[in-house]
């Protein structure tokens, strides 16, 4: 069972990064574009909608198991490391996951956007 208990690290780890990364999103002293990456990642990961849906076998869990992580690790990249122990300390004090409501709307506008632009191009051939 020790490849489990390391999953499941790893997975503890993982959540803490997305928390840190929100955190971060969220602070001026931020660097510009640690923001945008950031934000843009944390939104994705909280956000019950996947680029692939998880029912799709093996695809399904392929974004989710890549997307995260690269896009987490560039992130942290892009915050000074003195800010990301802080945002990481923050991060382990928050016991339930962040919700927004306009975060929320914002990703539920973009894919009914997607769906309508898709829709209109498919009509349109």
């Amino acid at each position: 069972m020790g490849w489990i208990d390391g999953v499941k690290r790893w997975a503890r780890e993982l959540k803490r990064e997305i928390f840190a990364v929100w955190i971060a999103a969220h602070d001026p002293r931020t660097p510009v574009a640690a923001k945008v990456v950031g934000g843009i990642i944390a939104a994705y990961a909280i956000s019950p909608i996947d680029l692939i849906p998880d029912f799709i076998p093996v695809l399904g869990y392929l974004d989710d198991l890549l997307i995260v992580p690269l896009g987490l690790m560039l992130a942290v990249r892009l915050i000074p490391d003195a800010l990301m122990i802080e945002f990481r300390e923050r991060a382990d004090i928050m016991s339930e996951r962040p919700r927004s409501i306009v975060a929320a709307v914002v990703i539920v506008a973009i894919w009914i956007l997607a769906c309508i632009g898709a829709g209109l191009l498919l009509l349109s051939q």
